[in-house]
């Protein structure tokens, strides 16, 4: 049959085939699919339903015509397919996801073979799965062999034997007259995997079809709108009665159409429908005809040598795919997917390889041309599709003695500029690492403000003195010059660097030198590190490692601070990290927070600035935590002298790789000691892999009352009394129901049912305000903790007093709140931020139960500055010491707040733990007078929550990068 292919076609491709591209808010690959098609003499049609047009992308390629179609862009793919069809004029069509690749040729033989052969109405070829990733592109084999010829005349048998070996035919060159049929007949509010099996079964109940033995193909694994077999398979076997009802009426609308099956009767074609079914789950659950078995990954990392093809330990020779013609097909492909990159899972693995390359292209100082030239090959390296790098590297070349490398060279970079495709910094400006980036450029200080800010410095006398302690344990001399390059470059000159190196030392220098070199070995560098602080005649001691970069602004910003806080015994910063990819985050750590420190020292514990005389009260470092090293410093330090003066600088200091997250066994004996030297006999439990959680074990078990005031709501009052009595384990408590003179027959009669066991009502003979009212049911507590419960606050899990009494009873607590979450699940309050979005805001709100969080703070016990009353616990004696609620100014609202704030300024910690999950809308009341008294009392916690960073945004959910000013630095002089 294949001889025929050719007979009879003297029309062109493009009076013949219309290509249909479906695209939806996704312009990178909208861009890449029509430049890949530019090149094919068809018809392009562009079926757009994003918001915002594309007709730009469009306009680039002449043969392509454009239709913005954004009232399908809910779920409608049906109608938009529908509507396109209509616009076709071609005979012969097929429709295109805008990820895939259909490959020209096996195109160009699907058309001839449809017009030498008008009883066939479909034609394909196999297919080629995709995944892009930055660096490589994987092949997976999708199709398996199968019968490549349905040619029977018995239309019941040609779809039979097509679902029983099924190769998906939505891609496949079809006549235009069969799809406008098929659409015009679909109703409206079918399932997506009905309409797949109806699209196959009406194509080959009405005409023949054939699989070529060609490559047709290559699509990308994650696509989105054909071909969802596990979703197929679950459908076309669900036991559910719906699901049953849905299939029989699917088939009864099958059997409807006008197709191959007029001799069949209405029930014999309903019967058919149905056999489908089961033919088609047989195929999918045997896989007989589709897989994803990886086969192929392709790596092109050299513009002087063709892409390196690793193939798998399987290859299926059966298939048309071996063949040197295909690989220059897929040359071409990859060639744009990595050109034109658009795939997520792809650009997040080039986030951080642009990140690097856009570094390595920034001059320094102290550059030559030489170094210049390393850092250009050294980002080519990384990725050499990007024309920012080829375009000085040709010119490079093209000055030195190898004319053929410099044309290989121009050629390439004629390549990259011969596509439309988008700057990559363009794009690269709008990923987060894009934006941190020119966050810190804009975060420099100016000329002005660095003469001005130094002149201040040393007018004062004293400036702090830095001794950075670098770790060079790998010797490697090229991030040890990444270091010195930041620090040179930087505007603070008040240091000396002593760099503990396992190599030679590059040259001979003495603890006198700006720069010293000690040599270790990885037994012996903490004792090194202890005597070059015990030698030096620095104040200020830092430890960092080699690869670190400082900021420009950082240890200026830092001494200035210092100059003003000579009682500071240590001082920790913000810095940006570079993840394990290259891509950059920043970490905003929020004010001193003991709880969070303890739960988090991988990120909560490192390169503090310490000064030296408290390091060295302390004991210096400690050789038996070499894992653990400035964490364990930092809890003798707080064991030595408290939490105070321990501060915290809102300013990057540094740009590190980011620690990893995995157990470490130094960090939970480090811990555990420092726990027992408080008199705690603890337990260190780990959370998340490098995070903790601590259960302090106390052996008491106080008596606790929980107020809970009795709201208007009847049914929420008595679900939330039902949570208590139902779920508490906890023996020790009293619940006091709070009966703020109800008016309501049903309240009133319930609650005289409720005198009994725990639980006692408390009445008041008038109405009173709800601070007033807690107050007063407060001074009749008989426990020695309160919890203060709102009635629309549900309890979900039995140990949640004991979660909240975990902490209350460490003596430098004063309340405890727990996190809140919605009926669906995801957090409502996580925790109150002062100043956010104008008033008090919680972060996080919309999240997921168990998601992480910034800094993974929603899994973490952590101080807030305030927690809210829908579930507060507060030791009754320092609830009765600051005169519990303020009833005069918060009598309505935010009385909580204040009491939280009252307690912190009277030295007491507000701690959130999330090991208490309680059902609750997380609203927070409306009260403008109470909110402007609130600021007005606290105007300095408003004005920096030390729970939250000034470099974070105060709108939107919070915990975002705000904007960065450099005209800050001239504020932080006294005026």
């Amino acid at each position: 049959m294949d001889s025929h292919q050719l007979s009879g076609n003297t029309m062109s491709l493009d009076e013949q085939l219309t290509l249909v591209v479906l695209t939806q808010d996704r312009p990178a690959f909208l861009r890449r699919t029509l430049q890949y098609y530019s090149t094919l003499p068809a018809r392009v049609l562009v079926l757009d339903s994003s918001q915002r047009t594309n007709s730009d992308i469009a306009a680039l390629f002449a043969q392509v015509s454009y239709l913005h179609l954004p009232q399908f862009a809910e779920c409608a793919l049906q109608s938009m397919i529908a509507h396109g069809v209509e616009q076709v004029t071609t005979p012969f069509m097929a429709l295109i996801s805008d990820e895939d690749f259909l490959v020209h040729d096996g195109l160009v033989q699907s058309v001839d073979f449809l017009a030498a052969q008008p009883a066939y109405g479909l034609c394909h070829g196999y297919c080629l799965m995709y995944q892009a990733h930055g660096d490589k592109v994987e092949y997976l084999r999708r199709d398996k062999k199968v019968l490549e010829d349905y040619a029977s005349d018995d239309a019941a048998e040609r779809v039979l034997s097509f679902l029983n070996q099924y190769i998906p035919p939505f891609y496949a060159v079809t006549r235009t007259s069969l799809l406008r049929q098929w659409f015009a007949a679909l109703p409206q509010g079918i399932s997506g995997e009905l309409q797949e099996y109806g699209h196959a079964f009406f194509l080959l109940a009405s005409a023949k079809a054939r699989i070529l033995p060609i490559p047709y193909g290559v699509r990308e694994r994650d696509h989105r709108f054909c071909d969802q077999q596990t979703n197929l398979l679950k459908k076309l076997g669900s036991t559910a009665p719906e699901a049953m009802v849905e299939r029989q009426q699917f088939a009864s609308f099958l059997a409807s159409l006008e197709t191959g099956l007029e001799r069949l009767s209405v029930p014999a074609r309903v019967e058919l429908a149905v056999s489908g079914y089961a033919a088609l789950r047989a195929c999918l659950d045997e896989q007989r005809s589709l897989g994803l078995t990886s086969i192929v990954s392709s790596r092109w990392n050299d513009v002087f040598s063709p892409a390196d093809r690793q193939f798998g330990p399987r290859q299926f020779v059966e298939m048309p795919f071996y063949n040197q013609a295909f690989f220059d097909v897929l040359n071409q492909i990859e060639f744009l997917i990595h050109a034109m990159p658009a795939g997520q899972l792809q650009l997040e693995a080039l986030e951080g390889v642009w990140v690097q390359q856009a570094l390595l292209l920034r001059t320094h100082v102290n550059d030559n041309p030489e170094t210049i030239a390393n850092r250009l090959w050294d980002a080519m390296a990384l990725n050499i599709f990007n024309p920012h790098i080829v375009e000085p590297l040709a010119t490079l070349m093209a000055r030195q003695d190898d004319p053929q490398e410099a044309g290989l060279m121009s050629r390439w970079l004629e390549r990259l500029t011969s596509v439309n495709r988008e700057d990559h910094r363009v794009r690269f400006d709008r990923m987060p690492s894009g934006r941190l980036l020119q966050w810190l450029d804009a975060r420099k200080p100016s000329p002005a403000d660095v003469q001005a800010i130094s002149s201040h410095i040393a007018a004062q006398g004293a400036a702090p003195q830095f001794l950075i302690l670098l770790l060079d344990l790998a010797d490697d001399m090229r991030k040890l010059q990444v270091t010195l390059d930041s620090l040179v470059e930087g505007h603070c000159k008040a240091f000396k660097v002593v760099v503990l190196t396992t190599g030679e030392p590059p040259s001979t220098t003495s603890a006198q030198n700006t720069l010293h070199f000690v040599r270790v070995t990885k037994n012996s560098w903490v004792e090194k590190i202890n005597q070059a602080v015990q030698q030096s005649s620095c104040n200020w001691v830092l430890l960092a490692e080699v690869g670190d970069e400082f900021t420009p602004g950082g240890l200026l910003r830092a001494s200035l601070e210092l100059q003003a806080a000579p009682q500071c015994r240590a001082v920790f910063a913000d810095e940006i990290q570079r993840l394990s990819g290259g891509a950059l985050t920043h970490v905003m750590r929020p004010g001193f927070n003991l709880d969070l420190l303890q739960s988090n020292p991988s990120q909560m514990s490192r390169h503090w600035l310490l000064r030296r005389d408290v390091l060295l009260d302390a004991g210096g470092y400690s050789a038996d935590f070499a894992q653990a090293l400035e964490f364990e410093l930092l809890l003798r330090v707080i064991e030595q002298g408290g939490m105070g003066w321990l501060a915290h600088l809102d300013e990057p200091l540094l740009v590190c790789a980011a620690p990893t997250s995995e157990d470490n066994p130094q960090q939970r004996l480090a811990l555990t000691r420092h726990l027992n030297n408080r008199g705690y006999k603890a337990q260190v439990i780990a959370a998340t892999p490098g995070t903790w959680r601590i259960d302090y074990r106390h052996s008491q078990r106080p008596l606790v009352s929980i107020v809970l005031s009795c709201a208007d709501d009847l049914a929420e009052l008595q679900r939330c009394l039902a949570s208590v009595t139902l779920r508490t384990r906890y023996v020790s408590y009293e619940v006091l129901l709070a009966d703020n003179h109800s008016q309501s027959p049903e309240m009133v009669e319930w609650l005289a049912r409720q005198e009994k066991g725990r639980v006692r009502v408390v009445r008041t003979e008038a109405r009173l305000s709800k601070a007033a009212l807690i107050n007063t049911v407060a001074a009749q507590a008989k426990g020695e903790y309160l919890i203060l419960l709102s009635a629309d606050s549900e309890v979900t899990g039995p140990n949640w007093i004991d979660a909240l009494l975990n902490h209350a009873m460490r003596p430098e607590v004063g309340v405890v709140g727990a996190k809140l979450i919605d009926r669906q699940g995801n957090v409502s309050q996580a925790g109150l931020i002062l100043g956010l979005n104008g008033g008090v805001g919680s972060a996080f709100v919309g999240e997921t139960r168990d998601a992480a969080g910034y800094l993974q703070r929603l899994l973490l016990d952590q101080s807030y500055s305030a927690v809210s009353d829908a579930c507060l616990m507060v030791r009754k004696q320092l609830f009765d010491s600051v005169g519990g609620l303020d009833q005069k100014q918060f009598a309505e609202a935010f009385a909580d707040v204040d009491l939280c704030l009252k307690l912190g300024q009277a030295g007491y910690l507000t701690v959130w733990t999330p090991q208490v999950q309680v059902i609750h809308p997380g609203t927070l009341p409306t009260a403008p007078s109470a909110l402007a008294a609130l600021r007005g009392k606290w105007a300095d916690a408003f004005a920096h929550d030390l729970a939250y960073n000034k470099n974070l945004t105060l709108t939107g959910e919070g915990f975002t990068l705000g904007q960065a000013c450099g005209s800050t630095w001239a504020q932080l002089l006294p005026q």
